[in-house]
């Protein structure tokens, strides 16, 4: 039975936000929308210390924490990319599909890899974690700017960031899976 610790709980807090941020963007309530990414973003940061400091490390919340991100960063992604919302910011299509395309790409990567040899554990590369960051920070910086109703540089430099990033991380992401293949 999974233990629900204070970290797995922060991080079902920040599940139940994704929602939330979605219905917040679509009605026009940016300022709420950038608030609740930015707890949705707390909560990232503190369920991991918490589990670490604590020592209440959970396989419920080694499954949960990451399947969080995902949705709150593709889920923010797509609200940002949905045209006729009036957004003075909104991010590209090709962004967004792109996004979603490495993950879908890393998740049948690493299904392919266990199939193949065994299971086996990717950890979070600094890559990955350093996309993970950018998509962040894109995020909110276009919910920020969406709140003063402004189109921004900022937005730019940042989507472009993202593309970087993506593309980096997916390309780590696959050579470190092919090389697991090859070890076998």
């Amino acid at each position: 039975m999974a233990t629900l610790t204070l970290a797995n709980q922060l991080t079902l807090g920040r599940l139940l936000l994704v929602p939330a941020i979605v219905i917040l963007v679509v009605y026009g309530h940016s300022g709420w929308a950038l608030i609740t990414f930015v707890v949705a973003g707390i909560t990232d940061a503190l369920d991991g210390l918490i589990a670490r400091r604590s020592g209440q490390r959970t396989e419920l919340g080694a499954l949960l924490d990451p399947m969080a991100d995902k949705l709150l960063l593709v889920s923010t992604f797509v609200v940002l990319t949905v045209p006729g919302l009036g957004l003075a910011n909104q991010l590209p299509v090709w962004l967004t599909v792109l996004i979603i395309s490495r993950d879908v790409i890393i998740v049948a990567t690493v299904t392919v890899v266990n199939i193949a040899i065994e299971r086996v554990t990717f950890k979070p590369s600094l890559f990955g974690k350093l996309a993970t960051l950018v998509y962040v920070i894109t995020g909110a910086t276009t919910l920020f700017f969406n709140y003063l109703h402004q189109s921004s540089a900022f937005v730019d430099v940042a989507v472009y960031a993202s593309l970087i990033v993506t593309i980096g991380s997916g390309l780590h992401y696959i050579l470190h899976a092919a090389r697991a293949l090859n070890q076998d």
